[in-house]
């Protein structure tokens, strides 16, 4: 199936990797490592500089999916989109047209979770549920090699079991699976082999079950001192001037007619951090696009955010100007080229982009949390050419930058390997310490239930 020896490129590094039939892999390593290189190798287009041996599937018969793919994908959607020249609201490519017509009955749609979804638009589709339809388009495209990288990031509890359920089937029917991680905490049993990259660099740890495997993981991944101070933006005591933050009364959103949610009551007080659980599909990001406006039906809704009655005549500048939002909807959006410090500093104007020459201490303070995330040597890079979880923590310095009232945070460890998760849950309870920003977070993940949190909303 895959036989490398000697493998050089400037990116990339294999002295020897070989993976057999009916083998099922796991490649770990941190954010920026180089994993993305290694999707480039196995769909063809990255070719060494120098080889000994190199064997690989042919790029039709490689299966990818990954954030960047859905990525993709998205940004075809709006391409394609029509509804700038119609009166309907277009929910673009329905989840049916991404799978075979005979396989539309497939028994694995339904252990899924996706059979009454293949009616819905794919920008409809929640994360999970997006990648999900991608994993099954390649299976039932025939793949001999599916690559996944991250699958179980943004997955409820029960979807990761029946996902991990399915390729491990896969797995035993030819399809050889090779899962990318961040996470150790996310590889499942049935996967045999385990390597790891580290700054271009893959090397082959074994299998996964041996004590020497589990030492060499706790050596690679062992936490890093984190004393790089806090930025200066860092405000304490919350002086908000209103009773509420975010008043819901009897919320209801729908769409052509199903209800995403009805009857939803929810109330957040100054400093009332919340958790907001459910699984996938269930209104989670709908009800946090409700808060910050990116859902218009917010107007048809009994809702108030800091202060304002939507609909009462509020500009959605005045609300975002005290929010900082992370999200998977927010990193789909944010297409626009630009460097990172560039990123970085659009969170003080709440833009796409940076249209304006910013003030010098808006620029130290971007870079104070560029330096606090790790990425401060790649002020000038790209944001585009970087890895998906390096892209999410600038993301996340963005939303912070101007010590927000409201800090939305929805799946924000959403592909950040397993020492940046905990760096961003360290914000979170640090955050909670200065006592003015109010967090709501969305998660899947237990380990996030933090116990700052003081409401808990299950959806």
């Amino acid at each position: 199936m895959i036989n490398i020896t000697n493998f050089e490129h400037t990116k990339l590094a294999i002295k020897s990797w070989q993976i057999l039939e009916n083998e099922s892999w796991c490649i770990l390593g941190r954010n920026g490592a180089g994993k993305q290189y290694l999707d480039q190798l196995l769909t063809g287009t990255l070719q060494p500089d120098s080889v000994s041996e190199f064997k690989i599937p042919h790029a039709d018969k490689v299966g990818m999916v990954s954030f960047e793919s859905q990525q993709d994908v998205y940004e075809n959607e709006f391409k394609i989109d029509v509804s700038g020249n119609s009166n309907d609201n277009d929910s673009g490519t329905k989840a049916k047209d991404f799978l075979p017509e005979d396989k539309l009955n497939d028994v694995l749609i339904s252990e899924f979770g996706l059979s009454h979804r293949l009616e819905s638009g794919y920008r409809q589709l929640s994360t999970g549920e997006g990648r999900k339809l991608l994993i099954l388009q390649a299976i039932f495209n025939g793949v001999e090699l599916l690559v996944c990288d991250n699958p179980f990031d943004s997955l409820d509890e029960a979807s990761c079991l029946a996902l991990s359920n399915a390729l491990e089937r896969l797995s035993k029917t030819g399809i050889n699976v090779l899962l990318m991680l961040n996470n150790r905490q996310d590889i499942p049993p049935w996967c045999n082999k385990i390597a790891f990259i580290e700054r271009g660099q893959l090397d082959v740890v074994g299998k996964l079950d041996t004590d020497e495997t589990k030492r060499q993981l706790d050596a690679l991944l062992a936490p890093v001192s984190d004393d790089v101070s806090w930025p200066t933006n860092m405000q304490e005591l919350c002086d908000y001037k209103h009773p509420h933050l975010v008043k819901l009364i009897k919320g209801k959103v729908q769409y052509k007619g199903v209800s995403v949610f009805e009857d939803l009551d929810v109330c957040i007080t100054p400093l009332q951090h919340t958790l907001i659980t459910g699984p996938n599909g269930s209104g989670k990001s709908t009800l946090m696009q409700l808060i910050t406006g990116d859902c218009t039906q917010c107007y048809s809704n009994d809702i108030h955010v800091l202060g304002y009655k939507r609909g009462s005549g509020e500009s959605i500048w005045e609300l975002k100007k005290d929010m900082g939002i992370v999200s998977a909807e927010l990193h789909r959006q944010y297409r626009v080229n630009g460097d990172l410090l560039t990123v970085v500093l659009s969170g003080f104007y709440d833009s796409i982009g940076l249209y304006q020459q910013p003030e010098q201490h808006k620029i130290e303070i971007a870079r104070q949390w560029l330096n606090k995330i790790g990425l401060l040597a790649q002020q000038h890079s790209s944001f585009r050419t970087l890895s998906y979880g390096e892209q999410r923590l600038a993301l996340i310095a963005r939303a912070l930058v101007k010590s927000p009232y409201l800090l939305i945070l929805d799946e924000p460890t959403q592909g950040l390997d397993e020492l940046n998760r905990h760096r961003v849950l360290n914000f979170l309870e640090h955050l909670s310490e200065q006592k003015h920003s109010t967090m709501l977070l969305v998660s899947h993940r237990k380990d996030e239930y933090l116990s700052i949190f003081k409401q808990h909303i299950k959806l």
